[in-house]
């Protein structure tokens, strides 16, 4: 009994479709150029206010192995009472190019602080990189509100 040519013809298929994978994989640049990457950040902000808070502070961002000195300054509208420093840590997420962590970050939340405990923040601008910290925060500060922080590279 004759062989039908049909397992043949898709086994070819199956061939010249892994083959054209394979050349497809091998001609993609070996460092993404528009990769987004992640940072980690340290950061110290103090912050101060009743009704409207502001703040300043400084940080480190290590992005690809090296570090970035950077500036933070911040102002929140709504419920806010005391004074508090906070020392966070943690990711920045969604950065193409070292200058998109710099920008306007904005969140929406709320924190108490007596004497000392952990805080955490999420925050994002408007280049898409978010930041997601934490850390020790030391005080007396009581705050719901609304925050828009601005950092610059130094």
């Amino acid at each position: 009994m004759p062989r039908s040519p049909r397992p043949v013809r898709v086994l070819r298929a199956i061939a010249a479709g892994l083959a054209a994978l394979v050349l497809v994989l091998l001609a993609m640049p070996v460092t993404p150029s528009f990769a987004q990457a992640s940072g980690h950040v340290r950061v110290k902000f103090v912050k101060a206010g009743l009704l409207v808070g502001g703040g300043a502070g400084s940080g480190v961002l290590n992005y690809r192995g090296r570090n970035y000195p950077f500036t933070v300054g911040g102002l929140s509208l709504g419920i806010t009472a005391g004074a508090s420093v906070g020392r966070f840590e943690g990711r920045a997420s969604g950065i193409r190019d070292v200058a998109d962590f710099a920008g306007t970050y904005s969140s929406v939340g709320g924190g108490f602080a007596l004497v000392g405990g952990v805080n955490g923040v999420q925050l994002r601008n408007e280049k898409g990189v978010t930041l997601v910290l934490q850390g020790p925060k030391a005080g007396l500060e009581l705050a719901a509100n609304i925050s828009q922080i601005t950092i610059s590279l130094k």
